[in-house]
């Protein structure tokens, strides 16, 4: 398991930037990103029990989704995950935000699944704050928008699983918060797993790559590499 190796990297990050460093983490939908990076801080923060001195904050992608109001609006309420039901512009403004100098809490938006919206001023985000991981699936989309949020990251980590079993846990995860199965399994085939080839297709972008399996229930490392364009291998 390489979760040490990671933490690592985060940390030396840390140490030889003097600006605030922002890593991304990227993956296709169930690969188990937001699971990762909650271990990770975890980690990270684990001699920092008061949130207002924590150095590492996490900031997801999700938290930009646009309202289903607003999606119905535009008429891709039926798209609802892919690149351009996301609010890209603010989620780019906030990441620029957060690498400033901050001398005040920034609250970030989050995401709550039971509800399937977007919450906004969720996640403080305090001064001592200055290693931010954010995770989602579209950080290294070439397309505009989307530059303007790989061009604020120091770093981009992009993640992959075993296609079944990454399939099957976003499925149980539709019927865990509220698709029946029939449901659950046409929304993966005919939404989620057509963005899943949009981020596939960015992979080689990416400066590392991490592998993760699934053991008891939660996402592990398996491996740790950099991509076939020659990036850092750790």
């Amino acid at each position: 398991m390489k979760v040490d190796e990671l933490v690592a990297r985060v940390r030396q990050w840390k140490a030889t930037k003097e600006a605030p460093v922002v890593i991304g983490v990227v993956g296709p939908p169930g690969v188990g990103k937001t699971t990762l990076v909650d271990r990770l801080i975890k980690e990270l923060n684990k001699d920092s029990p008061e949130p207002a001195g924590q150095q590492y904050a996490h900031v997801p992608m999700d938290g930009f989704h646009l309202s289903d109001q607003e999606l119905t609006r535009l008429g891709i309420l039926n798209r609802k995950g892919a690149p351009e039901t996301f609010d890209v512009h603010g989620y780019a403004a906030l990441l620029q935000r957060l690498r400033s100098e901050r001398d005040a809490v920034v609250y970030a938006p989050g995401f709550e699944r039971t509800l399937e919206q977007a919450i906004a001023g969720v996640i403080p985000v305090f001064p001592s704050a200055t290693t931010i991981l954010t995770e989602g699936n579209y950080l290294l989309l070439d397309s505009p928008g989307w530059r303007a949020v790989r061009s604020q990251c120091t770093e981009v980590w992009y993640c992959e699983q075993d296609d079944s079993t990454r399939i099957q846990r976003l499925i149980q995860r539709h019927i865990e918060f509220g698709k029946n199965p029939a449901a659950a399994k046409a929304w993966v085939a005919t939404v989620d797993e057509r963005n899943a080839q949009l981020i596939r297709a960015t992979r080689e972008d990416a400066d590392l790559i991490v592998t993760l399996e699934e053991a008891v229930g939660a996402a592990w490392l398996k491996e740790v590499r950099g991509p076939a364009h020659g990036a850092e291998t750790i």
